[in-house]
């Protein structure tokens, strides 16, 4: 289990640090290490950290007034121009609206969601939807979650 978090962790280190505009070699899910540009470092250094949650990515983000987590349905870093899942956790109170952005304010396009969940196996705390985003560009893409109380944010790679 501890290497398998290693392993996801330096993923996203490497997702980071891409240079905007350049897909990096490999398979799907894997990036080799590149020099980073400035703008890419500067904007990657506040990324999430990731863990494993049976067999599944996770990222725990920034709350204010909540809570938050993220459940990855595709590994990080993510490919640009392919659909991939998010479900989310976050407490709070109210519906909740996610935008993704680059620094440059790029945003990604939201296919569908947020869509409530009843429930589901993965346990974290606060309220779950599902979401999916298609990604123009590679960076590092800030996802803002805003509840009519708490707001929340997460950072992750795109290659």
């Amino acid at each position: 289990m501890r290497s398998i978090v290693v392993v996801v962790v330096l993923v996203l280190a490497a997702g980071c640090a891409g240079t905007p505009g350049t897909a990096a070699p490999g398979k799907a899910g894997t990036a080799a290490p590149t020099s980073a540009g400035p703008a890419v470092a500067a904007a990657c250094s506040g990324a999430s950290g990731l863990s494993a949650a049976g067999g599944l990515p996770e990222v725990r983000g920034e709350g204010r007034g909540a809570e938050v987590w993220g459940l990855l349905f595709a590994p990080a870093p993510f490919e640009r121009g392919r659909e991939v899942k998010i479900v989310w956790r976050m407490t709070g109170e109210g519906p909740l609206t996610v935008t993704a952005t680059l620094p440059d304010g790029t945003r990604a396009r939201r296919t569908f969601g947020p869509e409530q969940h009843g429930g589901s196996t993965w346990r974290r705390p606060g309220d779950e939807w599902g979401t999916g985003f298609v990604f123009p560009k590679p960076g590092c893409w800030r996802f803002d979650l805003t509840r009519t109380r708490g707001t929340g944010q997460v950072r992750l790679p795109v290659r």
